[in-house]
């Protein structure tokens, strides 16, 4: 039976992985179109019966859409009104396909932390040999993982590899994922961990739940010098509020989201010490096995939308996520 068409608009997408799409997609009687620039894709909005991309101004427009896929974990881009055309079409996103990329940018960005390698950046900059600075270890540190998705699963695979006291998880629902973690806390217990927390880890997304979830209060919990990794949302941490601990020298960090992106140019974010800042980044599509991962889902939930059943990562649009 012919339906309408599957619309792509992922330009990192390779010629084998299209293909493999294309057939896919043929097998259910969908034609697939390709487009690199969402602006050449618009003519077709309205034989658009899936939509496998990240452009809210294609998707307000497709009057005949039933299932939209995002090739990000986040789907903010798709909670504006309008940005859907009907209640009933289904979104889903690609979580679990950034967990690999994002943990290892989480390990990166402790490493360059706790070994000083910005200041030795620094230091080899202007051609001079110190080879004295203090520096710290995961080893022995106390690990709070606020978000245990994939992403802090992943995290947590890795970082039990440096010896840590202990990972511990925070989540809502208090699962606890085997042995994975050594503890697992409910979020509204969060505030019993964190005085106990050397590394903070970040990865929750950006709703009304999660908004300033860690505020003034929250980061004066945190001992001195412990260190935070947010590659969640901006959102999550009362940025001015980090900024002033920043300021004062108590606490580290390293950003890769901020509550206004690009970040803007006056903001005192920029010059803040004790600061690594990564341009959101960590979990973008320029790791292949990333897009490879990201196709692999898409294809097992098109099999599953054909079978009228749906889609496994399918987003609650009263939660975001």
């Amino acid at each position: 039976m012919k339906h309408g068409k599957l619309i792509v608009s992922i330009s990192q997408l390779t010629e084998k992985q299209r293909g493999e799409i294309a057939a896919r997609a043929m097998q259910y009687g969908l034609e697939t179109l390709f487009f690199d620039d969402i602006g050449d894709a618009m003519p077709h909005a309205e034989e658009a019966e899936i939509f496998f991309g990240s452009a809210p101004e294609f998707t307000q427009t497709a009057k005949n859409l039933r299932w939209v896929c995002a090739p990000s974990a986040g789907v903010n881009q798709y909670m504006t009104p309008g940005a859907l055309p009907g209640e009933n079409v289904l979104l889903s996103n690609s979580s679990g396909a950034y967990g690999v990329t994002i943990s290892e940018h989480i390990v990166m960005t402790t490493l360059e932390i706790m070994r000083r390698q910005q200041d030795y950046s620094t230091v080899v900059a202007e051609r001079k040999w110190v080879r004295n600075l203090p520096v710290r270890s995961i080893k022995g540190s106390r690990i709070t993982l606020l978000g245990t998705g994939d992403i802090g699963r992943e995290a947590a695979v890795r970082l039990r590899a440096f010896s840590p006291a202990c990972l511990i998880g925070v989540n809502r629902s208090g699962n606890s994922f085997g042995q994975l973690f050594d503890r697992i806390v409910r979020q509204e217990e969060m505030d019993s961990v964190l005085p106990e927390t050397d590394l903070l880890i970040i990865s929750l997304p950006g709703t009304k739940d999660t908004l300033h979830m860690i505020q003034q209060k929250r980061l004066a919990l945190l001992p001195d010098g412990a260190m935070i990794v947010n590659v969640g949302r901006g959102s999550v941490i009362d940025q001015k509020a980090l900024t002033k601990e920043l300021a004062a020298g108590r606490l580290y960090a390293a950003l890769d989201v901020f509550e206004e992106e690009p970040i803007p140019l006056g903001d005192p974010i920029w010059t803040s010490p004790n600061l690594l800042i990564t341009p959101h980044v960590a979990g973008n599509m320029t790791l292949p096995y990333t897009v490879e991962k990201i196709v692999s889902l898409f294809l097992s939930d098109l099999d599953r939308y054909a079978q009228g059943l749906i889609p496994e990562r399918l987003v609650d649009l009263s939660k975001g996520y």
